[in-house]
């Protein structure tokens, strides 16, 4: 007769050691995650700020933070594909882009920073509405030109975004975040027209 009791016993230690392992790694990456998201949130403040010399210092951190967290949860892909991974990584996708957009770098794709596609649609989504506060922070500047350029590059996140036809279960949040970019862009572009034509009539009221 089998002895189920011995096999069953067996095969739930086995389950439990393997589920223990994972839950330990997970523990650490949970920890490690919040260090990419907090260098990303300082990295982008002070790229909002203007501090681009201070926003390279805790790029390098970010980097650093962000390859130790990739460490982690690479070997596991329950933990690697996971919404905790993925809202680090996009954090990190987010505050790159806008530092390469910022200092007029090209900017990676996802392969070439060793990331999921996924949040990296994610990442560049939330690019959008940083872009929006720089537009807001050049006007408020005068600077109606640098303005406009963020704008485009608003647009063209935005305009990729909508190309896509992905359902939530394989990318959570991007169709969310494209709507979100649509509005944003739709906004911004509405406030710059109506700017730059307050601007063309009072040189035309100027000249009479």
């Amino acid at each position: 007769m089998v002895d189920y009791k011995a096999r069953i016993q067996a095969e739930v230690e086995k389950a439990r050691m393997f589920l223990s392992e994972r839950d330990e790694v997970r523990e650490k990456a949970i920890k490690a995650s919040r260090d990419v998201i907090k260098h990303s949130g300082r990295m982008i403040t002070e790229i909002q700020k203007g501090d681009l010399n201070k926003a390279e210092e805790y790029l390098r951190q970010l980097k650093e933070a962000t390859e130790r967290f990739l460490e982690l949860v690479r070997p596991y892909p329950e933990l690697y594909y996971s919404g905790m991974a993925y809202n680090a990584l996009s954090e990190y996708v987010e505050a790159i882009v806008l530092y390469d957009i910022v200092t007029g770098k090209d900017i990676p794709g996802y392969e070439e920073l060793g990331i999921p596609p996924t949040p990296y649609l994610q990442g560049l989504g939330d690019v959008v509405g940083e872009l929006r506060r720089l537009v807001l922070e050049e006007i408020r500047r005068g600077s109606y030109d640098k303005a406009w350029e963020y704008f485009e590059v608003m647009e063209a996140i935005y305009l990729a975004l909508r190309s896509l036809d992905l359902p939530e279960a394989l990318a959570p949040g991007v169709r969310h975040k494209s709507d979100v970019a649509r509005r944003l862009t739709d906004d911004t572009k509405a406030f710059l027209i109506d700017l730059s034509s307050r601007e063309r009539l009072s040189r035309l009221l100027e000249s009479k």
